[in-house]
């Protein structure tokens, strides 16, 4: 399965990355299987295990950790942000 995954705000800029296209193996079929796949890259992915509050919406509707992912999907990452 195939889905496109957005990076935005801070994540974005430590991931050095706003986007990717990733095939997903079989185990990964939620977003928060999803999360914690990206998160065992390593490095810089590990933000993805250790932010507090970050948000996920998958085909641009905000979803749980327990959101199911179909091939096509966009999901997309939200770090928290601070405005002034």
């Amino acid at each position: 399965m195939m889905v496109k995954i957005l990076y935005f705000a801070a994540l974005r800029e430590r991931l050095e990355r706003s986007e990717e296209q990733l095939a997903l193996p079989p185990e990964v079929a939620t977003a928060g299987a999803l999360r914690a796949h990206l998160a065992a890259r390593g490095g810089a992915w590990e933000a993805l295990a250790n932010l507090r509050n970050l948000r996920v919406a998958v085909n641009q509707r905000m979803a749980g950790a327990d959101a199911p992912l179909a091939d096509g999907d966009e999901v997309a990452f939200f770090p928290p942000v601070t405005g002034g």
